[in-house]
């Protein structure tokens, strides 16, 4: 198998075919740790994403004070009283890990410095320190980026807020926060966006209460004081990360796969739904709930794409996949259009900078705007043969290496040591599948 590092080129490849296996999603890995770290006495947490950004959240915990080891494919997670680390926590490129342990810290009345990459500093963390400090945190910034200090000692108040943007990751601070908090904080969600920590308290014995707004969205109450009791997590598989190995089944000729214990929860599964509408030979097998969580064995076959337009109302349930749906809307007949993407321009990279540029080196007609991109694709395999800038970010880099799976020519993207932050195995799927991934 190639190392994933340095410049790398895939090349069209035979039929693709047998079973693999998605890494464990990198969402319920992140919040495994962060809760077993909250929870008084010793938590499990089973076939958790061992990635760059997980691993550096288990870090963070174990700087807090949590007995973190891992035996086999089980890690055990002892938690309780939180203390101040005593270096900054540094997060990578983990805007996940960095965010949610913001909420939490502040929820446990602990000081402490965090701080990343320099791709994880660029990145906005105002939209948690707002709603962190109405309820009382005393928090500095660098201009609302990293490095940020959370102060120790205050009082937090519980706070009625909306969220104005879908974003989990603000969503989770708050519920974080709020177990620390006097009262009973309420959130607004107008658009449903990943419930991953909703569903993790519950599990951790922590109480929500949940009511329609009478449209779309839905009022979130968490009382403060309550403490997570311990519990046991069997994490599935990453619809994210399993969405690449289905784009290359959907895109090469005669293949015929299948991804095995994949999550299906239904905010994060639009990625899958838009596939089913731009024709792709796609199914659900095996459904099942493990852990509070439906998932299943996702079947893709090479399929005949047309183009689509995505809603923006769609964004939240597959924010992460439009990178890779931009590569496979390249094999499809007509015009894709998407829509709702303002956020990611501000992820690892601008990501719809990012594939507009790489799609125009690989000869596909694509254009952008703030909050769109816009892919014309045609009966024919793209052409291919560009070298990419991935722009130190793991997703642009696994999506154009899926691309250069079917293209006529080569693709080549300067840097593939990134993947390792949500994919670690990747090359060594794609090989038992079938494809070729080389270095130049």
């Amino acid at each position: 198998m190639t190392p994933l590092e340095g410049p790398l080129v895939s090349r069209r490849s035979g039929p693709l075919g047998g079973r693999v296996r998605s890494p464990g999603d990198k969402s319920i890995s992140h919040r495994a740790l962060i809760f077993g770290a909250l929870a008084e006495g010793e938590s499990e947490a089973a076939d958790l994403l061992e990635g760059d950004d997980v691993l550096r959240t288990a870090a963070a915990m174990r700087a807090l004070g949590a007995e973190i080891e891992r035996t086999g494919g089980l890690w055990r997670i002892t938690g309780g009283a939180w203390r101040a680390p005593q270096r900054p926590l540094y997060f990578g490129n983990s805007g996940t890990g960095a965010r949610l342990t913001m909420g939490a810290v502040a929820g446990a009345g602990v000081a402490a410095v965090f701080d990343g990459d320099a791709s994880l500093r660029s990145r906005p963390m105002g939209r948690v320190l707002e709603p962190l400090r109405l309820m009382g945190v005393k928090a500095e910034g660098h201009k609302g980026r990293l490095p940020v200090s959370i102060h120790s000692g205050e009082k937090l108040s519980a706070v009625s807020c909306i969220l104005s943007k879908p974003s989990a990751q603000v969503k989770s601070a708050i519920l974080l926060a709020a177990l620390g908090a006097e009262g009973e904080t309420r959130i607004h969600e107008p658009v449903l966006c990943r419930d991953h920590t909703e569903r993790m308290l519950a599990a951790f014995g922590v109480r929500l209460d949940f009511e329609s707004d009478g449209a779309a969205g839905r009022y979130i109450a968490i009382k403060g004081g309550q403490r997570l009791r311990p519990a046991s997590i069997a994490v599935p598989g990453d619809p994210s990360s399993a969405a690449f190995l289905v784009a290359a089944a959907v895109i090469t000729p005669n293949a015929d796969i299948v991804v095995e214990n994949v999550l299906i929860n239904p905010l994060r599964t639009g990625f899958y739904e838009t596939l089913k509408e731009m024709g792709a030979a796609l199914s659900f097998e095996n459904k099942r709930i493990e852990g509070g969580e439906p998932v299943a064995d996702i079947r893709a076959r090479h399929s005949v794409l047309h183009g689509v337009e995505t809603p923006a109302e769609r964004a939240p349930s597959m924010i992460d996949e439009y990178p890779i749906l931009a590569a496979v809307a390249a094999f499809a007949s007509g015009e894709t259009m998407m829509r709702g993407l303002e956020e990611l321009r501000v992820k690892e990279s601008d990501r719809v900078a990012a594939m507009e540029a790489g799609l125009a080196a690989c000869r596909v007609d694509a254009a952008s705007g703030p909050d769109w991109l816009r892919v014309r694709g045609s009966a024919t395999p793209p052409h291919g043969g560009g070298r990419i800038a991935t722009r130190h970010d793991h997703r642009i880099a696994m999506s154009f290496l899926i691309m250069g799976l079917a293209s006529e020519a080569p693709i080549e993207i300067d840097d593939g040591s990134m993947i390792a932050t949500s994919f670690p195995a990747f090359g060594a799927a794609i090989a038992e599948l079938g494809g070729r991934i080389e270095k130049p």
